[in-house]
């Protein structure tokens, strides 16, 4: 094994359980124990340790066809509040949006540099993007996270993006000093980002972002392949959902008189 290799192998406790909590998701809420060591690829007789001392500390359960999240992770994902009422309120938009235009969409928060992904919808198509409910991407190279940053004032994600950036793709704005332009010009165009292959290969994407106030920054995104996109038509779809999304969230007010 190479230095790299053993660098990279999980070794505390802490990062051992983080990769079992992280195998599981909406489409896979059970995993037997097979299932686990094939995820996290940690050896069998580590996994089937771990998973004892989750159960007693009541991370997981054991059920008849396997392992589930268990109450003490339900328990803090009740602390997510904010995240939850926005995925009630907006994941029944979503899914229409995407039964409109068969295309694949998504809503995300934006959670210091990164996007996080609350709601996935969509058809077959959904299978090519590694996305996943919870699933975490670099802001900068998602439409979805540069409409939000852009619904922000310029100040502060010039100063929150000041250096280099990760690039994902060939594509990826990496710059600073692109990214903000980049960023000015979606606030032209009424918050409309688009992300050409900058953060899959294949995987083209545009995003409105949603503003009502008292609520994390949030944004609905559509994805298709780059040969089919079809900007002007789902920057008016995306536009009338996303202010459908914000009237929704948004409390409601006496009008004035």
């Amino acid at each position: 094994m190479t230095v790299t290799a053993l660098a990279a192998r999980p070794v505390s406790m802490i990062e051992r359980m983080t990769l079992i909590l992280d195998a599981f998701d909406a489409a896979t809420p059970t995993l037997t124990l097979l299932e686990l060591v094939d995820r996290t690829g940690l050896p069998r007789s580590t996994v089937h340790r771990i998973l004892d001392q989750m159960i007693r500390l009541r991370w997981l359960t054991h059920t008849s066809g396997g392992y589930r999240l268990g109450l003490r992770a339900l328990e803090l994902g009740g602390l997510t509040a904010d995240h939850n009422e926005i995925r009630d309120a907006v994941g029944p938009l979503l899914h229409e949006l995407c039964q409109r235009t068969g295309l694949v969409g998504h809503l995300a928060v934006l959670d210091g540099r990164d996007v996080v992904y609350l709601e996935k919808a969509g058809g077959r198509f959904s299978a090519a993007l590694p996305t996943r409910l919870g699933g975490r991407m670099p802001a900068h190279a998602t439409a979805l996270g540069k409409a939000m940053l852009a619904a922000l004032d310029p100040d502060i994600t010039e100063a929150a993006f000041h250096t280099r950036l990760p690039r994902l793709t060939p594509h990826t704005i990496a710059d600073p000093a692109p990214l903000h332009r980049e960023l000015a010009r979606i606030r032209q165009r009424q918050g409309i980002a688009t992300a050409r292959e900058e953060a899959v290969l294949g995987i083209t994407c545009a995003a409105a972002p949603i503003h009502p106030r008292g609520t994390p920054p949030a944004a609905l995104s559509l994805s298709t392949r780059p040969d089919t996109l079809n900007l002007p038509r789902l920057s008016r779809i995306l536009l009338e959902f996303s202010h459908e999304a914000t009237r929704t969230l948004t409390p409601h007010r006496t009008p004035w008189r």
